[in-house]
């Protein structure tokens, strides 16, 4: 942490982001000291929790703390374009659109039959205009009525996040699950390469690309071909296969909107892999979302998924902030 270690947070800081330094097992036994940065949540009886970037809940005993102080917000990015979590999570949600939705206050409740955690999750966008324990008994209500496990999507790890609700649904028993990574970046130079007549780009997905694409056989398949297609302005890439009628070598997804090109979907056959594919797939797309107008580009990945993570960083692609979502308990 640098300096003296002193200890210069109290109670008084709950929502803000802090730096804590503390002891790691007994003293007698040669304990080591660990270093916690996150928001602190809550700080009741003793106990400190503070919630990382990733989005993982740390519980800390007061006695065990050796120092601690309040630190700046995320420190400003050095590439790629400046957006809010709030203008983020919402050009997503209009970008992956579900298929029945309801307001209750700031929060936008959404169901499309199951197809992904982000059609089927309330996105938390303010108040909700009641307490919030009466906002989860309606959240239970509404995805009950639709036989679907109520799913509240939070965000963290930056300016604006959702900490400070996920620890309250924690007290209320709601496990997370499903971590994600928001990353942006350039557009320009995902299309800075000649074009690639293998990619074939069209409006709709039709049957190879929903039998390449890794989750097209979860969800009624309309509410997963309303999800896919929606959007502002849909285009969606194909790499046809050694046999043209069998299945494609590559997918990939783009949606347009204003300065915003989101991609997702992009899959390649295992055969098919460190063939490039992916990265021919995504310039096309960029090409098409440039012409329309778009500057900016986002994604979202799975933090254990390595492969893929450096793939997008090479392309320019910079984390922005986590995600993920909370499930309400049993009963």
């Amino acid at each position: 942490m640098g300096g003296r270690l002193e200890l210069r947070i109290s109670a008084d800081d709950v929502g803000k982001r802090v730096s804590v330094r503390s002891l790691t097992g007994s003293a007698d036994a040669g304990a080591a000291f660990t270093d916690t940065v996150g928001v602190l949540t809550s700080w009741e009886d003793g106990v400190l929790s503070i919630t990382r970037r990733g989005g993982q809940s740390v519980v800390i005993e007061e006695s065990a703390l050796v120092a601690g102080k309040t630190v700046p917000a995320e420190p400003a990015r050095r590439r790629g374009p400046a957006a809010g979590v709030r203008e983020l999570v919402e050009v997503a949600a209009r970008g992956w659109p579900a298929v029945d939705t309801a307001r209750l206050g700031g929060w936008l409740l959404r169901a499309s039959g199951g197809f992904t955690g982000r059609a089927n999750s309330v996105l938390p966008l303010g108040d909700p205009g009641t307490g919030l324990d009466a906002a989860l008994a309606e959240t239970v209500r509404w995805y009950g009525e639709r036989g679907l496990p109520p799913l509240v999507q939070i965000s963290t790890g930056a300016a604006g996040g959702d900490e400070l609700l996920a620890a309250e649904l924690e007290r209320r028993g709601w496990t997370a699950e499903r971590f994600a990574v928001f990353c942006t970046g350039a557009l320009a130079p995902l299309a800075d390469r000649e074009p690639d007549g293998r990619v074939r780009l069209s409006r709709r997905p039709d049957a190879a690309w929903l039998s390449a694409y890794g989750r097209g056989a979860s969800g009624p398949a309309g509410d997963a071909l309303k999800v896919l297609a929606g959007g502002p302005s849909v285009w969606f890439a194909t790499v046809p296969g050694d046999n043209p009628q069998g299945a494609p070598a590559a997918v990939g997804r783009c949606v347009v909107d204003g300065r915003w090109a989101g991609f997702a979907a992009v899959e390649t056959a295992p055969e098919r892999r460190r063939e490039g594919l992916a990265t021919a797939v995504m310039a096309e797309l960029a090409r098409t979302a440039l012409a329309e107008g778009a500057s900016a580009a986002y994604l979202q990945v799975q933090p254990e998924n390595t492969a893929a993570r450096a793939m997008y960083a090479r392309m320019g692609f910079a984390d922005h902030h986590s995600y993920h979502y909370r499930r309400a308990p049993r009963g």
